[in-house]
């Protein structure tokens, strides 16, 4: 039987995870059997996690974070979500997000049985402040805002939306599963350093370049992961707040060793060059006559006839759509001017092409 290949990535470009650090890789390898969900038997990950929450706590603008290395950012989102419901304890609780809000708050309303209450975006596709204060009531347990949303790669109002959320008692979540590791370079005001946020997602498997799978999910204070926890009791520890149980120690490791390499001087000039690229392909576009949200992170949307979409697509690159139906470019580590050049050329010719009776 013929061995599959890994997937190349040199056509990738509307994903969001991208090719390992090799340092990242190499840690994986050396912690596969481990499971950082029994922390008290598996000491070696358990303290490659602490290093790697260190890490992440320094990105992020916490001087003591709290949390764990999850799947990612579907995973922290639910845990965020259950960790407000567990602690508010209301009858009849809700969510507020925007509408650009992952599909992951989707599914932890159905899970954890929470109504969620979506608003709109503005146009600028950042979350409508007003619509948001409009939503919360008595019954808020969550506020939830985006750092660098997938579709678009916008910013929310993130210190708006806390002081929004703490009017009612809600607690404030930033999902920054893709921004996180580039924000920190930017002037966006997003992290626990600019506003009381309660609770943040911020994925080393994406732009952090550990492997997959490797999120993360962090707390300002205790008492809300706490509300996690559970009992344990054939386990050596003593109680779990994760969602999974046994976790990967891999994604764990390589997370530490990603972030011990790249922050910040290689995340750094890892934003640098792909926000240059993604500045380039959007004026590219712009000249073709094309209509592009022009990019705020290295992301670029923009509108494409379907046939010319479809036919890329047929040439093999690997490419999606926003849900109003964009073309979506997410300029990852991996994504080279090259590849953009490359993926332009397919462009023209698709576009110069006798349209097919």
């Amino acid at each position: 039987m013929q061995r599959a290949a890994p997937q190349q990535f040199d056509r990738v470009l509307s994903s969001m995870c991208t090719k390992p650090h090799p340092a990242a890789r190499e840690a994986a390898e050396r912690f596969l059997a481990t499971n950082p969900g029994d922390p008290a038997t598996y000491q070696a990950v358990a303290a490659q996690e602490e290093d790697a929450l260190a890490s992440l706590g320094e990105i992020t603008g916490l001087d003591e974070p709290h949390g764990y290395i999850a799947s990612g950012g579907t995973e922290a989102n639910i845990q965020a979500i259950r960790a407000a419901r567990n602690l508010v304890r209301d009858d009849d609780p809700n969510v507020v997000a925007p509408e650009s809000i992952h599909f992951s708050f989707q599914k932890a309303a159905d899970v954890l049985g929470v109504e969620l209450r979506i608003v709109p975006v503005d146009g600028d596709y950042r979350a409508d402040t007003e619509a948001v204060r409009g939503a919360v009531d008595d019954h808020t347990i969550l506020v939830a805002g985006v750092a660098g949303t997938t579709e678009f790669g916008r910013v929310d109002p993130i210190p708006e939306l806390t002081n929004i959320a703490h009017d009612v008692g809600a607690l404030m979540h930033v999902d920054a599963a893709w921004g996180g590791f580039i924000l920190p370079f930017t002037d966006h005001e997003w992290s626990f350093a600019h506003a009381p946020v309660d609770s943040m997602t911020i994925d080393p498997h994406k732009y952090g370049q550990a492997v997959v799978p490797a999120g993360g999910l962090l707390f300002r204070n205790k008492e809300v992961l706490d509300a996690l926890a559970v009992d344990t009791p054939y386990l050596e520890s003593a109680s779990q707040a994760s969602l999974t149980g046994t976790r990967s120690g891999a994604g764990v490791a390589s997370a530490a060793a990603a972030m011990r390499e790249l922050w910040p001087d290689g995340y750094r000039d890892t934003y640098e060059r792909q926000q240059a690229n993604a500045n380039w392909f959007y004026n590219e576009l712009v000249a073709r006559g094309y209509d592009a949200v022009e990019p705020e992170l290295p992301l670029v949307a923009a509108r494409l006839p379907e046939p010319e979409f479809d036919s890329l697509r047929d040439l093999g690159w690997r490419i999606s759509r926003t849900a109003s139906g964009e073309l979506r470019v997410v300029c990852m580590p991996h994504v080279t001017r090259e590849s953009l050049r490359a993926f332009l050329a397919d462009l023209d010719d698709i576009s110069r092409a006798p349209a097919r009776n």
